[in-house]
């Protein structure tokens, strides 16, 4: 799969996919990613790529021209199995479902948002989706990229060193992970649920499915809730 990365920042992205499973997907081949700095499609000796907002306000907005002129010069010819996704705040909330869906793709551009924001034409006319990986604000688009990359990559086929790894993780299912323990069966006194010591897999599946739903319930109560299906 193929991950394209419009940004003002290309040198942000030195670290993250150096590392981790990420790193190893796209030594291994199973993931691509390819950089391309907007200011390579600006015009003026200064690469300018923002200009003030039109009615007033505070900050900078980052201009449709060369986010358009990048995105059709990267792909100029829609094809299917790809997708042009924005990241801002204003976006719907990224999802594990999104992410599910989004791993059948062939090749996805993200357009890294900065500043105060992006030209609306470009999430209204340019972007497939718009999209928004909390309820806060990044300093830019950046950031929610790799996250958004990370958490597709490893549902890919081949990326995971087990594939059944991402079966039981939290969000899967609609609901949170159960919780976890590993050795020493005491420590500080703090001792291991004796279930997990008995070698009664029935019992073990019973009993991280319960702790999975008490979990959610008190820690993501919203996953529960019927209306926000």
């Amino acid at each position: 799969m193929i991950f394209h990365l419009l940004t003002i920042f290309p040198e942000f992205f030195r670290g993250p996919f150096e590392h981790g499973v990420l790193g190893k997907a796209i030594e291994g081949g199973a993931v691509e990613v390819r950089i391309h700095n907007l200011r390579d499609w600006t015009s003026d000796r200064h690469k300018t790529v923002d200009d003030r907002p039109f009615g007033g306000g505070e900050g900078m907005v980052l201009k449709p021209e060369p986010i358009f002129l990048a995105v059709e010069s990267i792909w100029p010819q829609p094809k299917p199995g790809r997708k042009v996704i924005l990241l801002s705040a204003q976006g719907r909330l990224f999802r594990h479902q999104t992410a599910l869906e989004w791993s059948r793709l062939d090749e996805i551009l993200f357009i890294c948002g900065r500043y105060e924001g992006v030209d609306e034409r470009v999430a209204g006319n340019l972007a497939d989706d718009e999209i928004s990986i909390g309820d806060y604000v990044l300093s830019g688009g950046e950031l929610a990229a790799a996250v958004v990359i990370d958490c597709v990559a490893r549902l890919l086929p081949g990326v995971l060193g087990n594939e059944a790894s991402a079966v039981g993780e939290s969000f899967t299912g609609g609901i949170l992970d159960c919780p976890q323990w590993t050795r020493p069966a005491e420590f500080r006194g703090w001792k291991v649920p004796e279930v997990l010591l008995n070698g009664h897999h029935e019992q073990i599946r019973q009993w991280r499915r319960r702790m999975a739903l008490e979990k959610t319930a008190r820690m993501r109560p919203d996953l529960l809730d019927p209306s926000n299906k």
